[in-house]
Parts: structure tokens; C-alpha cells; sequence
């Protein structure tokens, strides 16, 4: 069963289970991330990362593309008016992409089309991707006088720095094939099939102990830096091996019955 909600944002909340899905619905503006939407996308991330209901998210998009970033007519109007312009990191709100890497629950992208500028950055952020063949990915932002600030940060993280700086400086688009050669896809799909792989692997998570899967993402996110020495001692979140959870786990698969985890 699952309850459903949709924002004046264009954002449309639903929960399946254990599993989050938040959609962005703004298909006549392919899904370009106004302020309001950014606010809501937020809004919820935290909220999913502050309870114990939520153990997995999926951020999907509806229409022919996954988010052509940030809303520029809207930036335009602002600036018609004269409003001053922040950059992402000096904001009074936090940024989005920041809000979504730190999110202790895993997100899967499902990127049934286009993943563009703040759309590219937005899938950057999240910890597993689905996309369907042939869509566009990139950073375009130095064509129209923008900064990719996130994007400039993770995506050398991500793939070799020669192939990053290239999409950087061009601004040039890459297809999903490419990305996924890359490693930057953990698998295309029929564009149909893209939102059921997202919420198969989503619900694959959302099965497992909270506790540990926590862990383990913070564990990755935060050490994938770190000297070894210094991320193994990384104590982060709950600590699944002093859990109800690990004691249920283990007396469950030598039962032979599914685990009923507690998330403590």
C-alpha cells in the first residue's frame, strides 16, 4: 500500500513501504529545479534521514526528461528585478546537492531521460544510478557563464580527471553507454524499465538492517578519502555491532527466517 502527495513545487512525495520515491513533476519545464522545488526536495530529504520509517529513497522525474537543472528562467526574471544573485554555497538554505550526499539514507537515481547541468549534478549526488540508453548527460554550464560548483567537486571524484575536465571545459554531453563505461551507471535498462529497477534495487536495501546500511554509506561517503589507518577508525552513526538488529540478524539466518529488523 502506499500514500502519495504533490506539492505546489511540482514535487510528488510517495511512500511504498520502507521505500521513499519523490518524483519531480514539472515535465513543460523538464523538470528544472525552481527555488520552491529546491526547498521541498529538501524538506524531505531531511525528513527521511531524521525517522526510522524511511530505509530507502528513489528520486525519479516524470516526462521525457530527469531534470534539466536549475530553473535559468527564473534565474532571469530575478535578475530583470535586480535581485542579487548567491552563489550555491553562500545561500541562507542549504544546497540541495550538499543535503542529498549527506542524506544517511541510500538515494537511487532513476534517470528515465535527460540529466543535464543541475539535473547531471543532482544524479551526481546520489549513491546508485538506473538510467535508460541514449540519454544525454553533462555539464553545460560553462557555455551559459554558470559554475557546476558541485559538479567541478565530484565529478573528478568520480570518473578519470582528463574525461571530467573535458566534459567540464567543453561543455559537451556524454550518452548514458559512455557513463556507464565510465562507472558512473550501475545499469541501463529499457527507459520502461527504469523506475522498476530503481525501486527493485531500492527495496533490495530497504530489506536490510537500517542500522548497517546507515553505516555503511556513511562509513564509504565519509572515508572514501582517508588515509586507510584513518578510515577504519571512522565511528559514524549507530553502531550496527553493538545492535538488537545484529543479535535478530544473526539468530534469523541460522532459523532460516526473514530477519524483523528494529533499527536499534
Amino acid at each position: 500500500m502506499s500514500e502519495s502527495q504533490r506539492y505546489e513545487s511540482g514535487l510528488v512525495v510517495e511512500d511504498r513501504g520502507h521505500v521513499r520515491v519523490l518524483t519531480l513533476d514539472r515535465p513543460e519545464r523538464r523538470n528544472a529545479l525552481s527555488s520552491e522545488l529546491q526547498a521541498d526536495l529538501v524538506d524531505q530529504l531531511l525528513d527521511a534521514g531524521e525517522g526510522g520509517e524511511v530505509r530507502a529513497l528513489v528520486l525519479t522525474g516524470n516526462g521525457p526528461a530527469f531534470c534539466a537543472g536549475f530553473d535559468l528562467k527564473e534565474i532571469r526574471e530575478r535578475d530583470q528585478r535586480g535581485e542579487r544573485f548567491r552563489p550555491p554555497m553562500n545561500r541562507p538554505g542549504r544546497s540541495l546537492f550538499e543535503v542529498v550526499t549527506e542524506t544517511p539514507v541510500p538515494i537511487v537515481a532513476a534517470l528515465q531521460g535527460h540529466a543535464v547541468a543541475g539535473g547531471f549534478e543532482l544524479a551526481l549526488a546520489c549513491d546508485l544510478r538506473v538510467a535508460a540508453p541514449g540519454i544525454k548527460l553533462g555539464l553545460p554550464e560553462a557555455t551559459i557563464g554558470m559554475g557546476a560548483n558541485f559538479g567541478s567537486v565530484v565529478l573528478p571524484k568520480r570518473i578519470p580527471m582528463g574525461i571530467a575536465l573535458e566534459m567540464l571545459l567543453t561543455g559537451e554531453y556524454v550518452t548514458s553507454e559512455e557513463a556507464e563505461r565510465w562507472g558512473l551507471l550501475n545499469r541501463i535498462v529499457d527507459a520502461d524499465a527504469v523506475l522498476p529497477t530503481a525501486l527493485e534495487l531500492a527495496e533490495r536495501i530497504a530489506g536490510n538492517a537500517p542500522i548497517s546500511v546507515r553505516r555503511m554509506k556513511e562509513t564509504a561517503v565519509k572515508g572514501v578519502d582517508l588515509p586507510l589507518w584513518q578510515a577504519l577508525r571512522l565511528d559514524v552513526g549507530p553502531n550496527p555491532y553493538l545492535s538488537e538488529d545484529r543479535r535478530e540478524g544473526i539468530a534469523a539466518y541460522l532459523e532460516k527466517r526473514r530477519p524483523e529488523w528494529r533499527g536499534r
